[in-house]
């Protein structure tokens, strides 16, 4: 399991793209089978949360969470795609499950700050989520506080969408702020939602440093290969 004092962050890979698997593209029914198959090629897990009203799926919950921890050492990121009003409990009771990092939204301004000076207090990596009609400049005000930036490319908690033709624009002005924060602290800039093999090499000239990898990984025919082709990018 990744420390708690955030160093996990820094020692991700700087030279090629961050493998982060999403759990919702594997196979819930064999989820231990299906993680312990990867696990070899993860350099992050992503477990997405939702409540049916902020995005229309219902995912994840924190006992998932505390039985990945158990049979998994890779650093686990969680997505938090819910309402305001319940943001901080479900921060707590994420951290109490073992996650390394959370993300909130940037959309759920009137708790953000709370939440971030919560993910502080708990010693957790803190992250923050822009839909893909929010402008990137919304993120500005927090970005110094943040390990993750992470940016949705597609309408939230839906799969199989195609990528926004705004993703890799948004990507580049979301290096901007980044670099405006200095570099006494990194921070990763993600790219989730229609990743597919003609995107990846978009985002990544975009300034991604990790994609949000779910069938993709999950369903390819060679794993290895699918890595491979990946970490060359």
């Amino acid at each position: 399991m990744p420390d708690r004092n955030k160093n996990w962050i820094a020692n991700l890979p700087k030279d090629r793209l961050i493998a982060e698997f999403s759990v919702w593209s594997a196979d819930l029914v064999r989820l231990a089978d299906d993680l312990a198959r990867v696990d070899p090629y993860v350099d992050v897990l992503h477990i997405d949360v939702a409540d049916g009203h902020f995005a229309p799926a219902m995912l994840f919950f924190p006992d998932l969470v505390a039985g990945v921890r158990k049979i998994s050492t890779r650093p686990i990121h969680v997505h938090l795609m819910i309402d305001d009003s319940i943001v901080l409990s479900q921060i707590e009771q994420f951290a109490d499950a073992g996650s390394d990092l959370i993300s909130l939204h940037v959309e759920n301004e009137s708790v953000a700050d709370a939440a971030l000076a919560l993910l502080e207090t708990r010693n957790i990596a803190a992250g923050m989520v822009l839909r893909v009609e929010t402008p990137v400049e919304a993120i500005r005000k927090y970005a110094p506080r943040l390990d993750f930036i992470t940016l949705l490319g597609t309408a939230i908690g839906v799969k199989g969408q195609g990528l926004s033709d705004k993703a890799c624009d948004r990507l580049g002005e979301a290096r901007r702020i980044i670099a405006d924060c200095g570099a006494a602290h990194r921070i990763v800039l993600a790219a989730d939602g229609g990743i597919r093999e003609h995107t990846v090499p978009l985002l990544r000239q975009g300034g991604a440093e990790t994609v949000v990898l779910g069938s993709l990984a999950f369903n390819a025919p060679s794993l290895e290969e699918r890595m491979a082709w990946l970490k060359a990018l």
